[in-house]
């Protein structure tokens, strides 16, 4: 295999913003994008990364995904925003989706917006979390448009719908409290990176075709494909049921497709977005503190011996954060080759402070 890499934050925005940019992509969507993808390594997300480049560049080529484009307005109430994204960009819409629904959340108390046809968005967190640093809550969910099925149910040796993430961010005293996770055992992004970097699965993540376990990665891109299994391990009923809904959700709320997509529907996130204004229910500072309350009693939960630390959701990627903010980041040796090959196809300058990992 290649190998691994380290590289400065800037240089890394800078050189993926260039791929972009070669791929006629308007330097203002390209740098947002990639302001995204390099902060989803900074916390140590890195299928939601900057392994996603070439696969994003493949989707400008073929059409999928389309740069400069514009949101556009299907229905608007006083507490609602639905709207089809026009396969742009899911980083550069979901900021839009967002600054069209900060002000309804503000004036009305809630507000909830959906969209169609919306570019992959990246990690979820980043927009739930987003809205909690402006002392407001947030849940938002995705579905693949019907068509990327990967999580077979329990008992199943087919896959029927998507991982169907969901996040939820809540503002705190101290910070925020964020959570983000998938309602398969683990993301697609994730066996993406365990496939190009040439590792196994742990157990409990993937079926064959046939429905049996197995810990290589390349059965999800095989023909028929292997399976994600559900989270929940013996309980996996509670994730299948979890992600069949937020498929339902996503798909039904936003005018996109839940499975089966018909034949000819692309690969799209569709998106639905919920932000609450805690000063409308019980008041702000009741939030506050009741949330920052919540978290100090769990941290203070008696620890069993060798753990050193209880942590919440959120505390492992802050920590990666002012790491690799510090350090650079790493890649696998199988992104950087795959980032080095776009390069070179696009005459875009490989950066010097590339180092060895």
């Amino acid at each position: 295999m290649p190998q691994n890499v380290r590289l400065p934050v800037a240089d890394l925005i800078q050189f993926t913003s260039s791929l972009f940019t070669a791929g006629q992509v308007p330097a203002d969507e390209a740098r947002l994008v990639c302001d995204s993808l390099v902060d989803s390594n900074l916390r140590g997300h890195e299928s939601h990364g900057v392994i996603r480049v070439p696969e994003y560049l493949d989707q400008l080529k073929s059409g999928r995904l389309v740069a400069g484009a514009g949101l556009t307005v299907l229905n608007e109430t006083p507490a609602v925003l639905a709207a089809d994204a026009g396969r742009g960009f899911g980083q550069v819409q979901c900021r839009r989706l967002i600054e069209r629904l900060l002000p309804k959340a503000r004036e009305v108390g809630l507000a909830c917006g959906t969209l169609r046809n919306c570019g992959h968005v990246g990690r979820l967190g980043e927009w739930t979390e987003r809205i909690a640093g402006e002392q407001l809550a947030a849940l938002m969910t995705v579905n693949d448009n019907g068509v990327l099925k990967c999580v077979a149910p329990p008992g199943g040796t087919a896959p029927r719908i998507s991982t169907n993430p969901l996040s939820v961010a809540v503002p705190t005293a101290d910070g925020i409290l964020p959570l983000d996770l998938s309602t398969s055992a683990v993301a697609n992004g994730k066996i993406r990176v365990a496939h190009v970097s040439g590792q196994k699965c742990p157990p409990g993540w993937l079926l064959d075709a046939d429905g049996q376990p197995t810990d290589d990665p390349a059965v999800r891109f095989a023909d028929p494909p292997g399976s994600i299994l559900p989270f929940g391990g013996e309980q996996a009923y509670k994730g299948f049921g979890l992600g069949l809904l937020l498929d339902t959700l996503a798909g039904g709320l936003s005018g996109g497709f839940c499975p089966p997509a018909p034949p000819d529907a692309l690969e799209m996130n569709n998106v639905v977005l919920v932000i609450w204004n805690p000063a409308h229910f019980a008041g702000l500072d009741h939030f506050l503190g009741q949330s920052a309350l919540l978290k100090d009693y769990v941290r203070s939960t008696p620890r069993r011996e060798g753990v050193s630390t209880i942590r919440l959701p959120g505390d492992r990627a802050a920590a990666l954060h002012e790491e690799r903010s510090r350090q650079g980041i790493p890649l696998d040796g199988g992104t950087w080759k795959s980032l080095c090959g776009r390069a070179a196809a696009l005459g875009v300058e490989i950066p010097a402070a590339a180092s060895i990992d």
